[in-house]
């Protein structure tokens, strides 16, 4: 009888032993829910950069296209008619009436086309065909099968 108790006092846990088990276990706990807080940290810092990089980007093209708008509306106020006659009457140009134009009538001369009308290709209209393969249905497939093997007299 002794040696049995000799043998639950040498296998019994000692206080200590536990206590340090239970402290090992809450410190993995501990480190466990650190890891995940670092990367839901991470994870989020990365969301609001990207968020930020896009409010960037918008404003860029928002800027961009006020400059587009601004600079079509100085080319159309430069390329007004109004504008366009001052200035070519200050460089010497005038105006010039139908009595001044004179036209002259060429024989054989015929108006060329445009090139991108010329050169076009037309396309060719055909049908697609389709192979019997993907038109026929599983069932249709096994009706076949079913048949063939029947006429042949190797059904099931």
């Amino acid at each position: 009888m002794q040696s049995v108790t000799h043998l639950v006092h040498a296998y019994k846990i000692a206080p200590w032993r536990a206590q340090r088990q239970w402290i090992g276990g809450f410190l993995l706990a501990v480190v466990v829910l650190t890891m995940i807080a670092s990367l839901y940290l991470d994870v989020s810092a990365q969301a609001a950069i990207a968020g930020r990089e896009i409010q960037d980007l918008t404003s860029a093209i928002t800027t961009t296209k006020q400059a587009s708008a601004d600079l079509q509306a100085r080319l159309a106020s430069l390329t007004a008619s109004t504008v366009m006659e001052q200035q070519a009457i200050a460089l010497g140009f005038e105006p010039v009436g139908p009595e001044k134009v004179e036209y002259l009538l060429v024989p054989g001369f015929s108006r060329p086309e445009p090139d991108i009308l010329t050169s076009a290709v037309l396309p060719q209209l055909s049908a697609p065909s389709i192979p019997p393969e993907y038109t026929q249905s599983l069932l249709e497939w096994f009706a076949g099968r079913f048949i063939a093997s029947y006429v042949q007299g190797s059904y099931p």
